[in-house]
């Protein structure tokens, strides 16, 4: 696991807006993943669970409202309401947001099973409800 003090404080601080947004939305299994230069794409993922299609909406409003909060304009995202998955991509982390079976069927942490995962409960601290990523 890693800790937030070995990494860059402005993206971490921006992860964390979005992960406490997350969380005070009840988001389920909330995961951050570190890729570095495992991927050329983005270098964190956020992963989380919403339990219904008016919880997933939910979730993205929280998280549309960090970013907006940040000032950070996505460079893309992809959120039909009927796939149960969303998408929106911040350029230094990417989030998914996923219906339950569908984050089974897919399962971003396998396919990034070299990535290392970075310790949740840093970013929310211990008022937030959220434990630890495993």
């Amino acid at each position: 696991m890693m800790s937030v003090k070995h990494q860059d404080e402005t993206v971490f601080s921006q992860i964390r807006v979005c992960c406490v947004a997350l969380d005070d939305r009840m988001a389920e299994d909330l995961k951050v993943l570190y890729l570095g230069e495992r991927s050329s794409i983005t270098d964190y993922l956020i992963i989380a669970s919403g339990n219904s299609d008016p919880h997933l909406k939910a979730l993205r409003a929280a998280l549309e409202g960090a970013l907006k909060e940040l000032k950070l304009r996505p460079i893309g995202l992809d959120a039909d309401p009927a796939s149960g998955w969303l998408v929106v991509d911040a350029f230094d982390f990417m989030v998914h947001l996923f219906l339950p079976e569908k984050r089974d069927f897919y399962h971003l942490e396998s396919l990034w099973k070299d990535a290392d995962y970075v310790d949740v409960s840093a970013f929310l601290g211990s008022g937030n409800r959220q434990e630890a990523a495993v």
